[in-house]
């Protein structure tokens, strides 16, 4: 755990956690599509601790749309690692953290799909970030993760559909999440389980869930 003081008096209590974010071929691993580049920061305290970052090489052509969207090239993925190798560094660098993403269902299918290849499997599930900024962001015009650091006034770290700048802006994104149910929902204890809670809750219901997590 790390403790956070909330300037109250009490103190936020905050799991560590991964925030990943993968840039890959196309939308659907069954389909075909394979990642191309992945990043992990670990989260720790409010702040990033720890950071991994590969390009990789999965043997399959960059489309060209891909290539203007992320700025990666089909040469720049020949002479990347291959895909394996990234993927055992990166679940090792991981281990059995917590792991948040921006719309982890896409993230998710990838990750499971790329440690299937290396005969690995998931230990934990994800937060979805996307998913808790429509509970705790109602008012947000979008929920995509560039929309959304624009309107939480975030840093932008990078260029947008690359790995790491991704990966950095979500977990921006995550501690100022964390930062509204402290303020707003006066919620001293944010654990991962009341994450998974939040975003699995129906619309119109994160004010019971609350009540119910702070009466306790």
């Amino acid at each position: 755990m790390g403790w956070l003081p909330d300037g109250t008096g009490g103190v936020l209590i905050m799991e560590v956690v991964a925030v990943i974010d993968f840039e890959t071929t196309g939308l659907s691993p069954a389909q075909g599509d394979r990642a191309t580049e992945i990043a992990a920061v670990i989260v720790e305290d409010g702040q990033v601790v720890d950071r991994y970052q590969s390009l990789m090489n999965a043997g399959v052509r960059v489309p060209a749309y891909i290539e203007a969207l992320t700025g990666i090239t089909n040469a720049m993925i020949r002479s990347a690692p291959p895909a394996g190798e990234v993927m055992r560094e990166v679940s090792d660098f991981i281990g059995e953290i917590p792991i948040v993403a921006h719309n982890a269902a896409f993230d998710a299918k990838f990750w499971d799909a790329e440690l299937a290849r290396i005969q690995r499997a998931r230990r934990q599930d994800f937060v979805c970030s996307l998913l808790l900024s429509r509970r705790l962001f109602p008012l947000a015009p979008s929920h995509k993760l560039g929309a959304l650091v624009e309107y939480a006034h975030l840093p932008v770290a990078g260029r947008y559909h690359r790995a790491l700048a991704d990966a950095e802006m979500a977990a921006s994104l995550l501690l100022r999440l964390e930062e509204e149910l402290r303020l707003r929902h006066q919620v001293h204890e944010v654990s991962v389980e009341l994450l998974r809670r939040i975003q699995r809750a129906p619309k119109g219901q994160l004010q019971k869930l609350l009540a119910r997590t702070v009466g306790t």
